[in-house]
């Protein structure tokens, strides 16, 4: 049952399911939203530039209808009267082709954004298989795309009829008008009448758009087994990364363990603290950390300490100032540089009264200057 359950697509799309998507040309389109903004900018252009055309067309009429006796026996005059008739309804002809390709691009792009798949243009075997061409026929789409029609063929009939009405009066008085004025008129009220009709798509659109996300996202769905795929894949196996991260730190350690017999000092807390400190004005300007750790490490560091001869100090309250405050290959905060410098003071001078060039210093205090704030 666990199984089945993380089969199910329950899930919404991850970043990842949803550009992936994309890169295949698998996005949420409405061609209904498409048509009508595509529809509306025909009508529109036709109201801008439809008396410009009517009047284009009227006057390339007139020049063909007039005929001298020498034209009529000038096969060249043929070209002549096409060239001038196309220079005449060219550019009407051309702003309402323009508003209609623009409209296109952008009615096209309002859902799903402008994008470009070769995956998508590629063709597919699976797309001729007769079975699930059969299931698409009568799938969930098909019947959505058979009420949408429905619905389409219903509402344009409705406005179409109201249309008529509204615009009945008009159109009988077209009959009784003179040219050019009824041609000018004619076009006008028809750009009218389908700029009403391409209106009534809007109510299409308005349903198709929101089922179309939905749709989408419902197709992009995962399951719970999916999501713990794909994180294995993008971010990597959990196991193998907190082997990797363990490896790490194994290395990091013994590296910094190569360091504690080079150290000047190994302060203590005496038990569950070590940091080994080093002084070297030729790698920095003050002391800092070359080791530490807590418990066991804290443990092997004093033992490679004791083994290398280095001086090993307990000093609670430093010890744990610096464990928290200072990480390996830091300097030492400037609130303990007294402190540390009366340490390093102590071991330099317990160094010259081992080697018999000085006498025994005076035993560290107990009472190191260390800061309210940097106390732990």
């Amino acid at each position: 049952m666990a199984e089945e359950s993380d089969q199910e697509k329950t899930e919404e799309p991850t970043a990842k399911r949803l550009e992936d998507a994309r890169k295949k040309g698998q996005i949420a389109r409405s061609k209904e939203l498409g048509t009508t903004g595509v529809l509306i900018a025909s009508a529109a252009a036709m109201l801008m530039f439809g008396g410009s055309l009517a009047e284009a067309l009227l006057k390339a009429m007139r020049s063909q209808f007039v005929l001298d006796r020498d034209d009529a026996y000038d096969s060249s005059k043929m070209f002549t009267s096409m060239g001038e008739m196309l220079s005449e309804v060219m550019w009407p002809m051309f702003a309402i082709f323009a508003v209609i390709l623009v409209a296109a691009f952008v009615a096209n792009s309002l859902l799903g954004g402008i994008n470009f798949s070769w995956e998508a243009m590629a063709p597919k075997l699976n797309k001729m298989s007769p079975l699930k061409g059969f299931k698409r026929m009568f799938g969930t789409q098909a019947a959505v795309e058979l009420i949408k029609s429905i619905l389409k063929v219903a509402v344009v009939a409705f406005v179409a009829i109201m249309l008529i009405k509204v615009f009945l009066n008009d159109i009988l008085y077209l009959s009784l008008e003179d040219l050019p004025n009824n041609a000018i008129d004619a076009t006008e009220l028809l750009a009218w009448i389908f700029m009403g009709l391409c209106c009534s798509t809007i109510v299409i659109s308005l349903v198709d758009v929101p089922f179309q996300k939905w749709n989408h996202n419902k197709q992009l769905k995962m399951s719970k087994q999916e999501i713990k795929d794909e994180y294995k894949s993008t971010e990597g196996n959990p196991e193998v990364k907190g082997r990797q991260r363990q490896i790490q730190r194994e290395v990091s350690q013994r590296r910094m363990m190569q360091e504690v017999p080079n150290a000047d000092v190994v302060i203590t807390n005496p038990t569950h603290y070590s940091v080994a400190i080093k002084y070297d004005t030729e790698k920095s300007q003050s002391p800092y950390v070359v080791a530490k750790g807590a418990d066991m490490i804290a443990l092997q560091i004093r033992k490679i300490a004791k083994e290398k001869e280095v001086t090993i100090i307990e000093t609670p309250l430093l010890t744990r100032s610096i464990y928290y405050t200072t990480d390996i290959n830091q300097e030492i905060p400037e609130q303990l540089f007294v402190a540390v410098a009366q340490v390093l003071a102590y071991v330099y001078q317990l160094d010259l009264y081992n080697n018999g060039k000085g006498k025994k210093p005076t035993p560290l205090s107990r009472n190191l200057p260390i800061p309210p704030e940097l106390r732990h």
